[in-house]
């Protein structure tokens, strides 16, 4: 009998421990404490573990109990819901209400958005105009893209990262730099391409510079979706039958390389007349390497080009939303182009009248 009164004594004390300590621990979890960073922005980096965003947090004060914190959170298995990011903890502030934040995400972050169809010049003035990005000249975020480490394994021969910044937006930190920016587009290509494009470039037996350098030129030439595969079976056509390819975003491409294209959207004689590799005018064959970004379905265009003959094309005058003409005569062609210019005689007599 005595043996069994201090047993429940025992577990009667056991209940009070166990009651003590799950409201001391709750009291802890529940009561909002000081700290001395209400006025700072603090960041979970992507890819942070519970632990290290637990101990981020207690360094820092704003949990002040880092294994209670740690058990609770394992507790309510709730560590996968945690969110890097930027974040704003107020002060006082609960180890719950700290978890509270963190499973809701951080501060709405900055957005940088690389456009399909933009070049390295356009990617880092975009950059420069950023101030999140700390990078107030636009010619030191432009060296940063000629390192091609990044990308040496998918093209040997690339010299900078041009067509390998993939269109799309990223996020922007308060600790994103503007190489953060760059290796995440670079990431996101290699992404896109191992899951889109890598299958069918190797069964045309075409590499990942070929697909990008003639993809960057359907980007821009292709005003419509559906033009895509056309304008891909012209560029293949006229490779093909070793016609220069003669398209004005590699005159613009070369131009810029020089330091002399005029930025006003016309294409001038000395554009056209200017010894370069990118200059399909002069050159045959494709352009030494990608003269811009392009999206995935410029990408997948190219691998799956349509069938025609044609070798021209020249925009419908009788349109306004980007379509083209296609032919695969130089008579049909000439016939497209003097209706263009024909066309522009009219629209430019009519605005000269407005003025």
């Amino acid at each position: 009998m005595k043996a069994l009164q201090i047993l429940f004594s025992m577990f009667l004390l056991g209940l009070v421990i166990l009651a003590g300590t799950a409201g001391y621990a709750w009291f802890e979890l529940s009561q909002p404490a000081s700290h001395e960073h209400a006025d700072e922005i603090v960041n979970i980096p992507i890819g942070s573990s519970t632990d290290q965003t637990v101990q981020k947090l207690t360094e820092l004060g704003i949990i002040h109990n880092e294994l209670l914190f740690k058990l609770y959170i394992k507790a309510k298995k709730e560590g996968s819901l945690i969110q890097a990011g930027d974040y704003r903890f107020p002060t006082p502030i609960s180890p719950i209400g700290v978890l509270s934040q963190l499973k809701t995400g951080g501060l709405v972050p900055f957005k940088f958005t690389i456009i399909e169809g933009w070049t390295r010049w356009d990617i880092a003035n975009a950059i420069a105009a950023l101030p999140a990005l700390k990078m107030p000249k636009a010619q030191s975020a432009f060296a940063l893209m000629n390192n091609t480490k990044s990308i040496k394994d998918l093209d040997p021969k690339a010299t900078n990262l041009e067509g390998y910044l993939f269109p799309d937006t990223y996020a922007v930190h308060s600790t994103t730099t503007a190489q953060d920016i760059i290796d995440s587009s670079v990431k996101r290509f290699r992404e896109v391409w191992k899951e889109r494009l890598a299958a069918p470039a190797k069964e045309r037996g075409m590499t990942a510079h070929q697909v990008v350098t003639i993809a960057s030129i359907i980007e821009t030439e292709a005003k419509l979706p559906k033009e895509r595969p056309i304008v891909a079976s012209v560029i293949y056509n006229r490779l093909r039958q070793k016609i220069n390819l003669s398209v004005d975003c590699t005159v613009i491409y070369a131009s810029k390389l020089a330091g002399k294209w005029k930025n006003d959207g016309k294409v001038y004689l000395s554009d056209v007349n200017r010894e370069s590799p990118y200059n399909t005018r002069k050159v045959s064959g494709l352009p030494p390497g990608p003269v811009g970004s392009p999206g995935l379905a410029s990408m997948e265009a190219t691998l799956h080009p349509a069938s025609s003959n044609y070798i021209y094309y020249v925009r419908d005058p009788d349109k306004n939303d980007g379509t083209h003409n296609f032919y695969a005569s130089a008579a049909d062609f000439e016939r497209g182009v003097q209706a263009l210019r024909n066309w522009e005689a009219r629209r430019d007599a009519k605005q000269k009248k407005k003025r």
